[in-house]
């Protein structure tokens, strides 16, 4: 394809963010001429893109944290929709936040015959099945970042591509970046766990308590153990608040005093020798990093109520998925008490072999020493329209 292309974007959080901006720059490298307009975050924007509003507004997740926001995201979704339409692009792309994406993309649909393509497959195999055959009346193609999910939006559909999950093209911290991190932050050759209570207010509050309790447990049977918690940004203030209330302080990574963040975390990532964390895509960079790991969430108790009836699926860790293993031990819902997670940190700092061997097959199973996410996915795209047309 050498013609001119206009390209209209939808991210609505940091992670689709990152993935719109990888998409871009594939884009870029195989089209002579491309042009962007939509909603994205700063890496998107760098890429070209001007953003419609801030990508900020539409970081909402669970059901019960939606309800509030609803009147505003409604206005949003009207406003996006009616921007793709009068722009008139040769092709839509919707990038993860479900919710708030495929009301765009239905819009679209409705007012306009502009192909319309989804980036990140929903988990309909995990909970929601219905949603794979309403997604196929508004969305043509579908770029998967896990290798068994084109089965489920083609059986419904839609056609579905696996392009690789970008994890796999994350930097990796050096043994001299890790040397330098266990210097600055007077470490010396202790065994590291890391903290990694979430990146949203909401995952902070109901899981802050917890892991408190937990690392003070694990502290009692550990006590060479050091503990590091990498912060998230727009939590800063509140988990400085959180930790301060917990029995055991962990050494915090705060990226408004670090001039590298990036680099310390990634360091702090393959230091640790164990990491508790809240349940998401952090599992994958543990895995890319080799860090063994225990997995622990609470949703609100609206959200948890709804969820627990409608799960499909008996793990939701993304490295117990790709490798078809269950060696990641977690603790949701009712589950998530400090009792029960210690000892199984400890269980896992001693005896990591199981979960190595499974974060090296969901390594390699995710694209890992292959062709980099964004430009599969750029292809995807390109053949898509191709077809199309």
């Amino acid at each position: 394809m050498t013609q001119a292309l206009k390209v209209f974007l939808v991210a609505g959080e940091v992670s689709g963010d990152r993935l719109g901006g990888a998409l871009m720059q594939g884009l870029k490298s195989l089209v002579g001429e491309v042009t962007f307009a939509g909603i994205g975050g700063e890496m998107m924007q760098a890429q070209g893109l001007s953003s419609q509003f801030p990508m900020e507004e539409l970081s909402v997740m669970g059901l019960a944290e939606i309800l509030p926001k609803y009147f505003h995201l409604k206005r949003r979704i009207r406003e996006t929709a009616q921007a793709a339409i009068a722009w008139q692009p040769d092709v839509v792309i919707t990038i993860d936040a479900p919710d708030f994406s495929l009301r765009v993309a239905a819009l679209v649909k409705a007012g306009s015959s502009i192909p319309t393509i989804h980036y990140v497959a929903p988990s309909v195999w995990a909970w929601r099945p219905k949603r794979a055959a309403k997604m196929a009346k508004v969305v043509d193609h579908v770029l998967a970042l896990l290798p068994f999910e084109p089965p489920y939006m083609q059986a419904a559909g839609m056609t579905c591509d696996f392009v690789g999950h970008p994890v796999v093209t994350e930097p990796k911290a050096t043994e001299a970046d890790v040397a330098a991190f266990r210097a600055a932050f007077d470490l010396g050759t202790a065994p590291i766990a890391l903290i990694l209570p979430g990146s949203r207010r909401g995952e902070v509050t109901r899981l802050g308590p917890v892991f408190g309790q937990a690392v003070a447990q694990i502290a009692k049977d550990r006590p060479d153990l050091r503990f590091v918690l990498p912060v998230a940004r727009p939590v800063a203030d509140l988990v400085a608040q959180t930790v301060a209330d917990w029995p055991v302080h962990p050494v915090l990574l705060d990226p408004r005093q670090i001039d590298d963040p990036e680099l310390i975390k990634r360091a702090a990532f393959r230091a640790a020798d164990v990491a508790l964390a809240a349940s998401g895509t952090v599992s994958l960079e543990l895995a890319a990093a080799r860090t063994p790991m225990v997995i622990a969430y609470q949703f609100s108790a609206l959200t948890q109520m709804i969820m627990k009836r409608m799960l499909l699926i008996d793990t939701v860790t993304l490295v117990n998925l790709v490798s078809d293993t269950r060696h990641i031990p977690e603790f949701l819902a009712e589950n998530c008490r400090a009792e029960a997670i210690a000892p199984a940190v400890v269980a896992v700092l001693d005896h990591p072999d199981a979960q190595q061997a499974a974060m090296a097959v969901t390594m390699e199973r995710l694209g890992e020493g292959g062709e980099a996410p964004g430009l599969r996915a750029a292809r995807s795209v390109l053949a898509k329209l191709g077809a199309s047309r």
